[in-house]
Parts: C-alpha cells; structure tokens; sequence
C-alpha cells in the first residue's frame, strides 16, 4: 500500500494543532486554575445577586411604596423626608439608591419643587436617567421651572425645548408655551414666536393652541 503523503497545507494544520496539544498539557494547571477562578467568581456574582441585592431591591420597593403613597396625597414633605418610622424618597435614596427604581429621583425632585427648593430639585432631576419619554420629559420640564425660579431663563428655555422634542405629544405644546414665555422674559421675541408658532403648526388640537394666539398678538405689538 503505497504510503500516504500530506499536503503542505494539511502538513501546517498538523503542526499547529501538535503545538496546542504541547501548550495544554505543558499549561494544564495554569489553565485549569484560571477556568476555576472563573467558575468562582459567577458563583459569587450570582449569590451576592440572589442573596444580596435582590432581598436589597424588595424592600427598597417596599420602602417606596410607602413614600409614593404619601406622594399621591400630596402630602410632599412626608413623602420625601418620612417620619422616622416611614422612610421618604431622601432617605430611600441614601439607603438603597435606584433599587427602588430610577423614578425615585424624579420623585425626590418633584417633592423638592413643591417645596420651593428649586436647587435641591436640580439635584435630583440631573441624575435621573429613565428611558421612559414621558417621564424624560417631565423631567427635563421640572429642570425647566427649577431654572426659571432661579431666574436663569436661558436654561429654562433650553430644558422646556428639550422637553417638548423629548415628548413629542401634545404634552409638547405645554412645554413649548413655556419654553416661548422664558424667551419673552429675555426679550428674545423672535425665539418665543417660533415656540408659540409651532405650537400652531403642529399641535392645533392641544389645549394649548387654544390660548396660543394671545401670546402671538402681544409679541406682534411689541
């Protein structure tokens, strides 16, 4: 039987598996021990999810439902400093951070603005970051009041913008009247009538638009 000869191609093949056959075994320890340590570590990283955070996260809930309940109320202050016996979304905060969920910011910041702390208001606002748009833009319009009780116009018109494209419903047309009224108080007559006017163009059937017209005619006497 005449001998078999390999390829060049089949010969390089050979060769490269026989040197990784030669790393395993000369690497064997080595390469067991890491595969171990990795093995370690996903089970650390699943207990301390399992047993840790997630017991963590239900009470976290727990707590905040407690505070929502003060929130719907209306009762502000209580809701976001508690009792001593109910915690508020403060305290939430400091405790559990966003296991309770990302809205508890957006929560602590509306507290905060009922209560005419409009910085304390930004804080909490600023590190809100839902992907809901609705509540995205809800935030985005309370950064906006925060901004114009601070008198600082110019960043209330541009978080009332943002909020109006961010929602891009006819809550748009209540932000856009915002954003158009922080121009007038800059004097900035032709930003505020593209607010006011675009509110025309692409929210006619907002409560809005309704009213939008008086605020076109005092700017066209200015």
């Amino acid at each position: 039987m005449a001998k078999e000869v390999m390829t060049e191609n089949e010969a390089a093949i050979a060769n490269a598996v026989s040197k990784t056959e030669q790393f395993l075994e000369k690497n064997a320890k080595l390469i067991w021990g890491v595969l171990a340590a990795a093995v370690v570590v996903v089970a650390l990283a699943y207990c301390g999810y399992r047993f840790i955070y997630m017991p963590q996260k239900a009470e976290a809930l727990q707590q905040m439902s407690k505070a929502e309940a003060n929130f719907q109320a209306g009762n502000y202050e209580l809701a976001l400093k508690g009792d001593g016996n109910v915690l508020g979304f403060e305290e939430v905060i400091a405790q559990y951070g966003s296991k309770a969920g990302k809205s508890v910011y957006l929560y602590a910041a509306i507290c905060e603005m009922q209560l005419g702390n409009a910085e304390s208001a930004l804080g909490y606002a600023n590190k809100y970051n839902g992907k809901d748009k609705t509540l995205a833009a809800r935030c985005e319009a309370l950064k906006g009041d925060a901004y114009v009780n601070l008198s600082n116009y110019a960043k209330a018109a541009e978080s009332f913008k943002k909020a109006a494209k961010t929602s891009n419903n006819l809550f748009s047309a209540q932000y856009l009247v915002k954003a158009g009224l922080a121009y007038e108080a800059m004097n900035q007559n032709a930003e505020a009538m593209a607010c006011f006017q675009q509110i025309k163009d692409q929210y006619p059937n907002s409560v809005e638009a309704v009213d939008v017209d008086k605020y076109i005619t005092r700017l066209e006497v200015k």
